[in-house]
C-alpha cells in the first residue's frame, strides 16, 4: 500500500516489512508529545492494537512505532524510515511529525481509517522502505462557506480529519455573508439572535423557480469556535475566519439597520437574504459601522489566533454609496477621487487596525481596486491577474482562481451532473493547475504564499453535496499544494489516477461521498434543479 497522495519527495523501497502486534508500542520524544497522542488514538481505534506507550525509542524497537524531532529538517518536512528497528518519523517540527503521521496512515491501508477494527485478528504491516518529504507551498488552503448554508460543528471538524489527512494546513472559515451570521459576537447578540437564520432557501441557481420554504440557520458559539481552533491546532490547521465587509452583509444590517445606507433605502425593512448572487445592500462607510466592526473583530482576534484575519472585501456594489449623501460627504471629507477610493479606505482602517493588534489583512482581489491596502495580503479569486499584480507590487497572495479551484464549479458536462454550476473543471484539471504565474520573476514569486480551493455552498445543501463537490478534486489539489510537480502538461495524470484508485479505499472507510470516476450516483443527482453551467473553457487569466 505504497499508493501515496499526495505524492512524496522521494520513496526507496526495501525488503521486509515491520509488523504491529498487540506487544508494539509507541515513543513520542520530546516536542512530539501532542502527534504521538493523536496516532495512538487513531491506531487504537482502527486496528484494535493497544499500542502502550514505551519508556524510550530502543523500548519501542522492532516491531513499534517512534517519533522524534530532527533538528536538520524544515518545519514541515519529515523522513519516515521503516526496517527492521521499527517505524520511525522524523520531523522538523511536531508538523513535520504529524505529516509523516499522515503517510504512516496511508501505508497501513484503508482500514486504518476507520473507527473501529473489522478484524482483531488481522495483521497489521508497513512495507520497509524511506519516505522523504517536505511541501511545496506553506499555505495549503480549503475555504468553507457556512454562511450560505450552515455546516454543524461536528461536520467542520470532520472536514478539519479531511484536511489533515491530505496534509492541508489552512482552514478558511467563512462566517458571514448576506444569507447568514455563523459567530457569536457577544457585544452585538442580534447578529445571531436575527442574521444566523433566513425564512426560506432559494433552491438551485438564483434564476431557479424553486424554493425550500422552511426556516434554515445555525450559528457557532464563542466556545464552539474555541473548540474548532484548538482542534485543528492539534492537526497543525490554522483556522483563518473572514467577517466580510463592506459588501455580503445584508445579515448584519438585518439584524442592525443602522449598518446600512439609511438615506437611499429603508433598512429597517431588510431581512437576511433568501437568495444567491451579488446584493446592493452594503454598509454604510460610517464611523458608527466602523466602531461596530471593531467590536466584531475584537472578539474574532480573542478566539482565532492566526496570522491573517480575512475580511472580504468582494463583490461590493457602489450604487448605493453614489446615491447616498453620507458616503458622498465622507469622499469629499478624505478628499478621495471616488467610491472605489472610498472602498480602499475602508479596508485600509481595518488593515491599519489589525496590524496595530500584531495581526495580517487579507482580501479578495477586489481590495486592489481604488489602491491596495499597506501590509494587506490577497486572495486572488478572479484569476491571476490580481495576484500578478499584487505580488508585483510587493504583496503577499493566496492563488484561488476562480476558473481552476472552485470546487463549486461542475465535474463534467453530462446531464446528470447535480445542479451544474460554471465551467468544468475535471479531475485532471485541477491537477494540473498551477498556483504561481509564469510571468512573475522569482522575486515575485516569492510573494505567493500558496494556494486554496474554495467551496462555496449556495448549492450544497448538506455535507454529502460538500463531499460531492469537494472530492477527489480535493485530493488533486493537495497534491499541487504539496507536491513538487512538473509543469502542468508533464505531469503524470495516469500515475496520480492509478494511485486515485487505492486511494478511494480510504475515502470509502472515511464515510466520504466522493463523484465516483464513472459519474453521479442516482442518490447524488438532482434532476430539475436548475444550474448556470457556463460552456467552453474558462479564460485562463
Amino acid at each position: 500500500m505504497t499508493e501515496l497522495v499526495p505524492e512524496p519527495r522521494s520513496v526507496a523501497a526495501a525488503t521486509g516489512e515491520v509488523r504491529l502486534t498487540a506487544h508494539s508500542r509507541l515513543h513520542a520524544g520530546t516536542g512530539t508529545e501532542s502527534v504521538g497522542h493523536w496516532l495512538s488514538t487513531a491506531l487504537r481505534q482502527a486496528t484494535g492494537l493497544p499500542l502502550r506507550e514505551a519508556r524510550d525509542r530502543d523500548d519501542a524497537a522492532g516491531d513499534g512505532i517512534g517519533l522524534r524531532l530532527g533538528p536538520a529538517l524544515g518545519p514541515e518536512e519529515y523522513r519516515l524510515v521503516s526496517d527492521g528497528n521499527g517505524v520511525l518519523i522524523e520531523g522538523g517540527g511536531a508538523a513535520g511529525v504529524f505529516w509523516g503521521a499522515q503517510t504512516l496512515r496511508q501505508l497501513l491501508g484503508p482500514d486504518a481509517y476507520r473507527r473501529a477494527p473489522l478484524d482483531r485478528d488481522r495483521a497489521w504491516t508497513v512495507p520497509y522502505l524511506t519516505v522523504e518529504d517536505a511541501p511545496r507551498f506553506r499555505w495549503r488552503g480549503l475555504m468553507l462557506d457556512v454562511a450560505r448554508h450552515f455546516m454543524p460543528k461536528e461536520g467542520v471538524l470532520r472536514y478539519l480529519d479531511l484536511m489533515a489527512a491530505h496534509k492541508l494546513n489552512v482552514f478558511h472559515f467563512h462566517l458571514t455573508d448576506d444569507q447568514g451570521w455563523r459567530i457569536e459576537i457577544k457585544r452585538h447578540p442580534r447578529l445571531t439572535g436575527t442574521g444566523s437564520w433566513r425564512a426560506r432557501t432559494k433552491t438551485g441557481h438564483r434564476a431557479s423557480p424553486l424554493w425550500e420554504d422552511k426556516p434554515h440557520g445555525g450559528y457557532y458559539t464563542q466556545d464552539d469556535i474555541r473548540e474548532i481552533v484548538a482542534y485543528a491546532a492539534e492537526r497543525h490547521i490554522t483556522v483563518v475566519p473572514e467577517i466580510d465587509v463592506p459588501g455580503h452583509s445584508q445579515a448584519a444590517i438585518a439584524a442592525y439597520p443602522e449598518l446600512g445606507n439609511t438615506d437611499v433605502i429603508d433598512t429597517t425593512a431588510l431581512s437576511v437574504w433568501d437568495t444567491w448572487g451579488i446584493n446592493p445592500n452594503v454598509l454604510a462607510p460610517t464611523d458608527n459601522t466602523l466602531r461596530f466592526y471593531e467590536g466584531v473583530f475584537e472578539e474574532v482576534l480573542g478566539l482565532f489566533p492566526s496570522e491573517f484575519v480575512h475580511v472580504g472585501g468582494d463583490e461590493c456594489p457602489k450604487d448605493q454609496w453614489r446615491s447616498s449623501e453620507t458616503a458622498q460627504a465622507r469622499i469629499r471629507e478624505l478628499g478621495l477621487a471616488d467610491e472605489d477610493a472610498l472602498q480602499s479606505w475602508f479596508i485600509g482602517h481595518f488593515d491599519t487596525w489589525l496590524a496595530e493588534r500584531g495581526r495580517r489583512l487579507i482580501g479578495w482581489d477586489e481590495i486592489l481596486e481604488g489602491g491596495l491596502a499597506e501590509g494587506a495580503a490577497v486572495s486572488s479569486w478572479r484569476g491571476y491577474a490580481g495576484g500578478i499584480a499584487a505580488a508585483r507590487a510587493g504583496h503577499d497572495v493566496v492563488m484561488c482562481p476562480e476558473q481552476q479551484v472552485y470546487l463549486d464549479h461542475r465535474q463534467d458536462p453530462g446531464p446528470d451532473e447535480p445542479v451544474p454550476i460554471g465551467w468544468v473543471r475535471t479531475l485532471e484539471d485541477v491537477y494540473r493547475f498551477e498556483p504561481v504565474p509564469p510571468e512573475l520573476t522569482p522575486e515575485e514569486a516569492r510573494h505567493v504564499l500558496g494556494t486554496q480551493a474554495n467551496l462555496w455552498t449556495e448549492v450544497m445543501e448538506d455535507h454529502a453535496r460538500v463531499d460531492y463537490q469537494a472530492f477527489p478534486r480535493l485530493v488533486a489539489f493537495a497534491e499541487v499544494a504539496w507536491s513538487a510537480l512538473p509543469a502542468p502538461a508533464e505531469r503524470d495524470f495516469a500515475g496520480f489516477e492509478r494511485r486515485m484508485a487505492a486511494h478511494y479505499r480510504r475515502l470509502d472507510a472515511l464515510g466520504v461521498a466522493y463523484r465516483p470516476p464513472t459519474g453521479p450516483l442516482p442518490w447524488q443527482q438532482r434532476p430539475g434543479v436548475l444550474g448556470r453551467p457556463i460552456d467552453g473553457p474558462p479564460p485562463v487569466r
